[in-house]
């Protein structure tokens, strides 16, 4: 081999080893580790194909409080999703586009970060597809995809915000959906006063609260199902609930087509649930009183109840410490999520 072909070809590996690689636009938007958790969370899982981004959460948060997403330019996510409201619903039942009422209450997106599957039925595998459902259902905001992005790309002020979260100014829905889950697991709460007594605070609950907890773990057997950092297992549960109608809501059977999982629904997060009334996937328990008092009595008979529950005793003072125990799971994070002031033009 010539001294000229070597040269030649150990100039163009030294070319290849030290020229800085192109990088998709996207991968050249800001992106960091992600936002510090409040204590008692774990760090945020973020996806390898939708890494945190500070611009990218925000043309999220942008776009989750843009009712223009909807065929008639008032229902946004945040309008089911109340911020106030520990983003859950404060009717049982949500109101979409044509006026009329949902099928299910508008859950908590609290925490959701986490979430195994998302939906009372889990019917969504991740974050990002869970966008589509309430976004095309006609019944909702009776958007289509395609719709979404023709709206959003004729609005002029949106075009920025893209190129500062994806590195360029290209609008799909794809990074739509992606900026909104993004945003949506910034939605956390931790720091309780739970959080700080499992962190070796134990001047952080007080002895009734103590009381509540130790039912909650051991009589009560409530962490069964609400477990882990976020008090649920992810799991789905037929607690009788709606199953007295008619036509009762199938629940995880209606995804899973089995007959066992008639009635079951997702178990949901413990956290903030004085901030979140009314409960239940059809908003139909007004208070917490009464959601204790459904399991004391084992709750509701159906063929398809959950074998793990069973009537059991729950006086005044018992009551009343767990109510006390739940109020600590009171946390902050998603608190400080505020409306934008201005939307894009």
């Amino acid at each position: 081999m010539s001294s000229g072909l070597i040269h030649g070809r150990v100039t163009l590996f030294l070319l290849l080893v030290l020229l800085p690689i192109s990088l998709a636009p996207e991968a050249m938007a800001q992106q960091s580790a992600g936002p510090t958790v409040p204590l008692g969370l774990p760090p945020i899982p973020w996806p390898e194909d939708n890494p945190y981004s500070p611009a990218r959460a925000e043309l999220g948060k942008i776009l989750f409080f843009d009712g223009r997403l909807s065929a008639n330019g008032v229902v946004s996510c945040a309008f089911c999703h109340e911020p106030a409201h520990a983003f859950a619903a404060t009717l049982p039942l949500s109101i979409g586009v044509d006026g009329k009422f949902g099928t299910r209450h508008a859950m908590t997106l609290i925490n959701r970060a986490w979430g195994k599957s998302q939906f009372w039925d889990g019917r969504a595998p991740t974050v990002e597809a869970q966008i589509l459902s309430p976004l095309t259902n006609p019944d909702e905001m009776g958007m289509t995809t395609d719709g979404a992005v023709l709206k959003i790309r004729s609005i002029k002020g949106y075009a920025p915000l893209f190129t500062a979260a994806f590195g360029d100014s290209t609008i799909t829905y794809d990074r739509i959906t992606k900026a909104i889950a993004n945003f949506e697991r910034t939605i956390v709460s931790g720091n309780s006063a739970y959080d700080r007594y499992l962190a070796g605070d134990k001047s952080a609950l007080t002895k009734q609260q103590k009381d509540g907890l130790d039912f909650f773990n051991k009589k009560g057997e409530c962490a069964e199902c609400h477990a882990g950092h976020n008090f649920t297992t992810e799991k789905f549960a037929n607690i009788g609930v709606g199953m007295d109608r008619p036509n009762p809501d199938p629940g995880l059977a209606g995804i899973t087509k089995k007959r066992s999982d008639f009635g079951k629904f997702k178990v949901p997060t413990l956290r903030d649930l004085t901030a979140r009334a009314p409960y239940m996937h059809d908003g139909s328990v007004k208070t917490l009183s009464a959601v204790l008092d459904l399991y004391a009595k084992g709750g509701e008979p159906n063929p398809h109840l959950d074998t793990r529950l069973s009537p059991f005793y729950l006086d005044e003072e018992t009551k009343r410490a767990l109510l006390a125990f739940l109020d600590s799971l009171n946390g902050e994070g998603w608190q400080k999520i505020t409306p934008p002031s201005t939307l894009p033009h």
